[in-house]
C-alpha cells in the first residue's frame, strides 16, 4: 500500500482508494450509497472514513450525490438601506441553517428589471434549490424557476396551491393591532399602504379592513392612500390626513412610517397629542425614533430558517408541507399613548 499522507485531515478519495487497493469510483459509491458495490467493500470505506474522520471537499461530495450543496437566494433589486433589516435578518435565519446542514448561499438581485444573474445561476447548475424572499403579483422569477423545473420555496404568500411557501400572519396581526388602537379610544384612522403588487401589501390591507368590520366603524376610503413609494407621494396625503383631522396614522412598514414622521415633523405636528401614528412592521429605526413607534414585530430570522429547513427538506425527498408561521408581537410605544 502507499503511504499515509502526513496530515489525516488532507485525505482526498484518491489517497483513500490506494490506501485501500480499490478505485476512486468504488469510494465515490460508498460515500454517496449509489450504485453498485458489495456490502463488505462499502463498509471497509466508511470505516476507513470514520476512523481517519475525513470529510469530502465540496467538489468531490456534490460529484458523488450529483449535487451542487448550494442554495439560491433570491433578493429584490429595488430594495433600499432603509428596508435591508427584514431581509437581512431573514438571511441570518437562512445561512444558520444551511451552514448546519453543510450548504452554502448564493445570491442573485432580481427585480422588474432583470433577471438575468437568476438565470445564469440556473443555466449553470450552481443551485439545488432557491428561495424567493418576496411574493409579487405576476412575478418574474417564479414564472423562470417553474419553467426550469428547479425546487423553490416562497417567503410569502403562495399564488397557486402547489407552490412551497412559508409566511407571517400578516392579515390576523394587522387586524389584532388596528383592533386594540380601537379600543384605546381612537376612531378615525388613515392607511399608507406599500406596492400593491406585493401580496403582503393586501394582506395588510386586508387585515386594516377587518379590524373596522370586527368593530363596527366605516372604512373610510380616502384616506387609503396606496403605492406610498417616497415623499412626493407621502407629502400631499399628510396633507389630506390632516385637514380631515384624523386621529391615528397606520403605515404599512418602517419605511413608509419612517418618511410620514419626517412629514409630520416638518409641519410641526406633535405625536400622540396632535394625532398618533403606528407601523404595521417594527424595526430599530422605530424603536429608536421620538417619539418611539407602536408597532407589530415578526421574527423575519425564524422566517428565514423555516423557509431554508423546509427546501432542504424537501430536497431530500421529505415530505413537507408549508404554510403560516404563527406568532407576533404587538410593541406598545409613545406614538399611541
Amino acid at each position: 500500500m502507499a503511504s499515509k499522507p502526513t496530515d489525516k485531515n488532507n485525505y482526498t478519495i484518491d489517497d483513500i482508494a490506494k490506501e485501500l487497493g480499490v478505485s476512486k469510483t468504488t469510494v465515490s459509491r460508498a460515500i454517496s450509497g449509489k450504485g453498485r458495490i458489495g456490502a463488505e467493500t462499502r463498509q471497509k470505506v466508511l470505516e476507513f472514513i470514520e476512523e481517519h474522520n475525513y470529510r469530502p471537499n465540496a467538489v468531490a461530495k456534490s460529484l458523488a450525490q450529483s449535487k451542487t450543496f448550494n442554495i439560491g437566494l433570491v433578493l429584490p433589486d429595488n430594495h433600499n438601506t432603509d428596508n435591508f433589516s427584514f431581509f437581512q435578518q431573514c438571511m441570518n435565519g437562512i445561512c444558520a441553517v444551511a451552514s448546519h446542514r453543510d450548504y452554502d448561499i448564493l445570491i442573485a438581485m432580481s427585480g422588474d428589471h432583470s433577471t438575468r444573474q437568476l438565470e445564469r445561476i440556473l443555466d449553470n447548475h450552481k443551485v439545488d434549490g432557491i428561495i424567493v424572499t418576496r411574493s409579487v403579483m405576476n412575478s418574474a422569477e417564479i414564472a423562470l424557476l417553474k419553467a426550469k423545473d428547479i425546487p423553490f420555496i416562497i417567503i410569502g404568500y403562495a399564488p397557486e396551491p402547489d407552490m412551497l411557501y412559508v409566511d407571517n400572519d400578516n392579515q390576523a396581526a394587522c387586524t389584532e393591532l388596528t383592533s386594540l388602537l380601537m379600543e384605546k379610544g381612537t376612531r378615525s384612522f388613515a392607511l399608507l399602504g406599500g406596492d400593491e403588487s406585493y401580496y403582503v401589501t393586501r394582506s395588510r390591507l386586508q387585515g386594516y379592513k377587518d379590524a373596522h368590520v370586527r368593530n363596527g366603524l366605516p372604512v373610510n376610503e380616502e384616506l387609503i392612500f396606496m403605492n406610498m413609494n417616497d415623499n412626493n407621494d407621502i407629502s400631499p396625503a399628510i396633507d389630506k390626513i390632516i385637514q380631515q383631522q384624523t386621529d391615528c396614522i397606520i403605515c404599512m412598514d418602517d419605511v413608509i412610517c419612517s418618511l410620514a414622521l419626517i412629514q409630520l415633523q416638518d409641519r410641526s405636528i406633535k405625536i400622540p397629542q396632535d394625532i398618533q401614528i403606528a407601523s404595521y412592521y417594527d424595526s430599530n429605526i422605530l424603536a429608536r425614533s421620538v417619539p418611539c413607534v407602536t408597532s407589530l414585530h415578526f421574527d423575519a430570522r425564524s422566517l428565514g430558517a423555516a423557509a431554508c429547513t423546509l427546501l432542504l427538506d424537501a430536497l431530500n425527498d421529505q415530505d413537507v408541507r408549508g404554510g403560516t408561521i404563527p406568532g407576533y408581537e404587538i410593541c406598545l410605544r409613545e406614538s399611541t399613548l
